[in-house]
């Protein structure tokens, strides 16, 4: 079979530093080629290279060649790829007439092409702006645009993450449906679930190179030398960067001392996303505050790469306090309101990092654009702000920290779905920065396990189980973790009927 896209022998190499060494891969018709591999393994670059686009500055060595045809391509956050100032409809028209033929066969092919990429009903999306869209729906005109431009082969990079269970579903819907055209689909995925259901071929990278490739069946089920590849990323984890050794925390109170954490122990390496989840009460948030010496309450140790943690934020030196950064469930309650908030991110940067004036302002107008907020919206006071865009504020204000650890408690709960799936998508994004130790507090275990690398399920003040995310989430064995999984699933299909719908943007 003629393959319809290949690469062969690519190499990036990028100031000295080979991201991707030798990689070669064939895209064939009807076909879906998977790429997987932990963060930085050269996923990506690898996809875009069959766009022919490269990091800046990046030698490259190797060919690629496409048998015609456009490669369109669906990212991780498709309204990078979408005119902001632009209703959908005005956007597919303009693609479509590049197309050629009458108005009606123009609109015909728009119509087609989004109910191809699983929007049935077109009439609900063409009259709306992209940031209008959640994020689902925002992928599906991103695909949808790509099929207008007559492409053969489809980039669908990372096209889960940060997305529930059902949206997933939808999403393994749509590329199947392409796939069923005739068109290739190569597919930058770390959620093997999703690989499962849609791949025919499977290739394994890290660290720039192929390490392994075959079927389904063989690469990620296989025995042997071809054991899952969850378990031998489990067997690569590095070294843990923060842990929590017999903590037993209590809150006084004018009757004494109440115990709301036991014996708990837990642990995240650098990169990696641990989420605490259980219902209100559980004990998520004070180990949380724990970690962060907020609560200093507490007996057993709290170690940051090995080393103790004083227990009290006035305790721990400039350093230790840049490198565990917390940031509040209320991002408004967190922010002076009398001061821009712009100001405030950048204080962050002269008081823990040591950064002159003009540096830390600099530095906080590029983290906010990097977190899709505009430097003109952050110079006004906290209550010009709406509740998503002052809590990408409170990130990008603990990102200038340079922290090691980052503590999210509850930041995407009271959120509505579009905000709430735009700032799971800012978390997945921060995660490929530094090897960033993500603690992600929420009782929304759907989240939690779209973001999560493990889990950590606490119930009155106990950790009754925690593992990696695929086997808590797939296997659990308490029956609290059960009882959590069953409330998700429910909630999840009130959503689907429309019991629980969306918002109705204007």
């Amino acid at each position: 079979m003629i393959p319809v896209a290949e690469v062969h022998g690519l190499r990036v190499e990028i100031a000295g530093h080979v991201i991707v060494d030798g990689v070669s891969l064939q895209a064939h018709a009807g076909k879906v080629t998977a790429i997987v591999g932990p963060s930085g393994s050269g996923k990506t670059t690898t996809g875009l290279a069959l766009l022919g686009e490269y990091p800046r500055g990046a030698r490259v060595e190797g060919t690629v060649r496409t048998a015609g045809g456009a490669v369109g391509y669906v990212p991780q956050h498709p309204a990078a790829v979408l005119n902001p100032a632009r209703r959908v409809g005005a956007l597919l028209r303009d693609v479509s007439a590049g197309q050629g033929g009458t108005r009606q066969e123009r609109r015909d092919r728009v119509d087609g092409a989004l109910r191809l990429a699983q929007l049935p009903d077109p009439s609900a999306v063409l009259r709306r702006f992209p940031h209008q869209l959640s994020g689902g729906q925002q992928q599906r005109v991103a695909l949808a645009q790509a099929l207008l431009l007559g492409a053969r082969v489809i980039v669908a990079d990372e096209p889960t993450t940060g997305q529930d269970v059902l949206t997933k579903q939808g999403i393994v819907a749509e590329l199947a449906a392409v796939a069923e055209r005739g068109i290739a689909v190569v597919l930058l995925s770390h959620d093997l679930d999703v690989v499962r259901q849609l791949a025919d071929e499977v290739i394994v990278m890290r660290e720039g190179r192929v390490v392994d490739r075959g079927t389904v069946g063989s690469v990620l089920t296989g025995p042997g030398q071809q054991a899952p590849l969850a378990a031998r990323a489990a067997r690569r984890r590095g070294a843990v960067r923060v842990e929590t050794q017999g903590l037993t925390a209590r809150h006084l109170t004018a009757r004494g001392a109440i115990d709301v954490l036991t014996d708990i122990g837990v642990s995240a390496a650098a990169g990696e996303c641990l989420a605490l989840v259980g219902r209100s009460g559980s004990g998520k948030t004070t180990l949380g505050r724990c970690l962060a010496g907020l609560h200093s309450a507490y007996d057993g140790t709290v170690l940051l790469e090995g080393t103790p943690l004083p227990r009290s934020l006035r305790s721990r030196s400039r350093t230790e306090l840049a490198a565990v950064q917390y940031v509040f469930q209320d991002a408004k309650a967190a922010f002076d309101e009398h001061r821009p908030v712009l100001d405030q991110i950048a204080r962050t940067a002269v008081r823990l990092r040591g950064a002159k004036a003009d540096d830390a302002r600099g530095a906080a107008v590029r983290t906010l654009e990097e977190l899709g907020l505009p430097a003109s919206l952050a110079e006004r006071r906290p209550g010009g702000l709406s509740g998503g865009e002052l809590q990408r504020a409170a990130l990008a204000r603990a990102l200038l920290a340079e922290p090691k650890v980052l503590v999210c408690d509850e930041i995407t709960s009271g959120l509505d779905p579009i905000t709430r799936n735009a700032i799971l998508g800012v978390l997945a994004r921060l995660r490929e920065h530094a090897e960033l130790t993500l603690v992600f507090i929420t009782h929304d275990v759907t989240a939690a396990a779209a973001l999560a690398d493990r889990i950590a399920v606490l119930d009155a003040g106990r950790v009754v189980e925690q593992g990696s995310a695929h086997r808590v989430i797939n296997e659990p064995r308490h029956a609290f973790t059960r009882t959590l999984l069953r409330a998700a699933a429910q909630s999840a299909e009130r959503r689907r009927l429309g019991t629980a719908p969306e918002p109705e943007l204007r």
